[in-house]
């Protein structure tokens, strides 16, 4: 069974040793934070462990998830040389947006230059579940480690593998996507209000109807527009609300967001 260690446990953090604890369980989850106490109300919550620092974490686990801001993932590795140097072979998987595999090996100390490499963009739902995660693998990357990468994050969701230079972009969808939904979802709501519907129950038929149409889009199979289609009577209502929303830019809107989105994650990545 493999060990796992979070350096960091902010809210990405945080929500991916959820998900670990799920898969892998809580006795093979260590957590290291620079605030201890956030560490420990969190292990408290998931049973799981405290290391006393990021040293510990490292020479505790054999998957070590970097889930610190991109600025500070410099510094931490290098507080890290030593056990990465001395320990047992271990496998490093970044969390930092805009960070290549590159320049994360560029961090790593020479002793260590070998140390298997992933990196992964999650985004929030992994917290639930429900989440879409992408992961890309260094040149060389033994198998069974991807896949037991895959295996540790196999109760927060969705993950693909995919090609390094597709980073930004997944991240412009599914990274950054959820921000885009809730704005929509709490406007369908809000139009349930302004229609009659107390909030509560407006808000509830909003989210439960997005997820049913999300639901029928993956297990499907079919384009969403063959699914629009077939809410759409002739002359109805559907049809009448579609045109409004094609009338006031939805498409253009989510398109622009996205690509807004990606501009924003290379200029990062370039930092």
């Amino acid at each position: 069974m493999s060990r796992v260690a979070f350096i960091g446990c902010g809210n990405m953090g945080s929500a991916l040793a959820r998900a670990a604890c799920r898969s892998v369980g809580p006795q093979q989850v260590y957590l290291a934070n620079r605030t201890q106490s956030k560490a420990q109300v969190l292990a408290q919550e998931l049973g799981c462990h405290v290391a006393q620092d990021n040293i510990q974490a490292v020479n505790q686990a054999d998957y070590i998830f970097l889930c610190v801001k991109p600025h500070l993932l410099a510094s931490v590795l290098a507080q890290l040389a030593p056990a990465l140097e001395a320990s047992s072979p271990k496998v490093l998987i970044s969390v930092a947006a805009g960070v290549t595999l590159d320049t994360l090996r560029s961090f790593l100390p020479l002793k260590a230059q070998d140390i298997p490499l992933l990196r992964l963009m999650p985004n929030t739902c992994v917290e639930i579940g429900q989440g879409m995660s992408a992961l890309c693998a260094a040149p060389n990357t033994p198998e069974p480690h991807i896949q037991a990468v895959k295996d540790i994050l196999s109760r927060s969701g969705r993950v693909d593998l995919i090609e390094e230079s597709h980073m930004d972009a997944f991240t412009s969808v599914a990274g950054c996507g959820p921000a885009f939904v809730y704005p929509f979802l709490e406007a369908l709501a809000d139009g349930g209000v302004m229609v009659g519907l107390p909030r509560k129950q407006a808000m509830e038929y909003a989210a439960q109807t997005l997820l049913g149409a999300a639901a029928m889009v993956l297990q499907t199979g079919q384009h969403p527009g063959a699914l629009k289609d077939a809410v759409c009577s002739p002359g109805g209502s559907t049809i009448a609300g579609v045109a409004a929303l094609e009338e006031n830019g939805l498409r253009h809107a989510a398109i622009q967001a996205v690509l807004a989105a990606y501009q924003k994650n290379t200029q990062l990545g370039k930092q």
